[in-house]
């Protein structure tokens, strides 16, 4: 089979990229599709703001007038000066080498004037974007924010030389019937020794006057995680835009100081994976009523992203968030939760997972950062 890579240059180049893996996954039982418009948006450099400090490309490779295969280059301007590093994500093929295979090889040859010395991926702009092969928990039903992909993927990686950079796994489980004993003790010595109190929303317009203030929790708390940076205030106001009108308040957890000073928060969303496989890729005409049901109804939570200033994460704030988050729960009649990718070191959250959430509690998913050297 001769395969041909093109750059994506038009619109409709685009439309293709976006819309190639719902033909390869077309009724799996699994993956979950993306909202093309979100999709049109993060890849649009006139509209994600982190085209400030980023460059693309993206690359679709064709079996004469058949789409194969595609990828996205980035390249970070603060990782490229510092690790001299491009990412690759977007990633999605046939088992066919030779098409995965061409595709890497594209954005190598596009980043090669950079001067990169090597390639990692699947990454996104930011760490807010898809990452991670799936390497584990191949039945498993994805969320609407992270990657679900074919075995395969797996192999054709190692097979061009990748090795492990990093792994997140994520844990799936029950809500208990009642918040677990130790964990209330714990955070009533926390509320009477630091004097941290968990805030109480009444209305979303309340929640959203902490909003700023998450984000730069964020900043600081994944400061040293792999592969994160920084995000600047422009996209810090894109992400409230878009993520915080699907947010419920009782699903927002903002710890404070003494000084009525955010320093920790976890946000979680109802799980949407069902409603965006009906949507098919759209809200409208009725993508909206799949969404909005499961808004509200949906009983299954997906634990979206957490964090704590450094300098309080010994003092126990994170279990605050834990016992507000669960007490949400139960409250609201969740009956199941799904955390986001966590690092496999980050043992501060997974213990806390381990220790206080219900039964059928396991780690159900892993996936991987792949990485390896680019030849001069």
């Amino acid at each position: 089979m001769s395969i041909e890579i093109r750059e994506v240059k038009s619109s409709k180049d685009l439309k293709a990229f976006i819309r190639f893996p719902f033909r390869l996954y077309k009724n799996h039982p699994y993956w979950v599709p993306p909202l093309v418009q979100f999709e049109e948006s993060t890849l649009n450099k006139d509209k994600n703001p982190a085209f400030e400090y980023c460059s693309a490309a993206y690359f679709l490779a064709y079996s004469g007038d058949e789409i194969v295969g595609r990828v996205a280059g980035i390249l970070h301007g603060t990782e490229l000066q510092e690790k001299a590093l491009v990412r690759f994500g977007w990633v999605d093929f046939i088992d066919d080498r030779d098409v995965s295979k061409k595709l890497i090889e594209a954005v190598e040859n596009w980043a090669k004037s950079k001067n990169v010395k090597a390639i990692h991926g699947p990454m996104g702009f930011t760490d807010l974007d898809f990452e991670g092969t799936l390497v584990d928990g191949f039945e498993e039903m994805a969320t609407q924010a992270t990657i679900y992909n074919y075995p395969y993927y797996k192999e054709h990686f190692e097979a061009l030389g990748f090795e492990k950079a990093c792994d997140w796994v994520e844990a799936r489980g029950a809500v208990p019937s009642e918040i677990p004993r130790r964990l209330k003790r714990t955070a009533e010595i926390v509320e009477g020794r630091f004097k941290f109190k968990v805030k109480e929303f009444k209305t979303n317009k309340e929640m959203l006057v902490y909003a700023n203030s998450i984000f730069e929790i964020l900043n600081e708390s994944y400061a040293n995680l792999y592969g994160y940076y920084p995000l600047s205030q422009k996209q810090i106001d894109y992400y409230v835009k878009q993520y915080f009108g699907l947010v419920r308040k009782e699903y927002v957890s903002v710890v404070v100081n003494e000084s009525d000073e955010a320093i920790g928060f976890a946000i979680c969303f109802p799980s949407f994976s069902k409603a965006f496989q009906k949507a098919k890729g759209s809200l409208f005409p009725f993508g909206f009523y799949h969404v909005l049901k499961d808004f509200y109804f949906n009983k299954t939570l997906d634990m979206f992203l957490i964090g704590v200033k450094p300098e309080y994460q010994k003092l126990g704030a994170n279990v605050l968030i834990f016992r507000s988050m669960l007490d949400n729960f139960i409250k609201t009649g969740a009956t199941n939760v799904m955390t986001g990718p966590m690092l496999e070191e980050n043992f501060n959250v997974l213990n806390l997972w381990n220790d206080y959430t219900g039964e059928g509690n396991r780690l159900a998913i892993r996936r991987r950062c792949f990485i390896k050297p680019v030849q001069p």
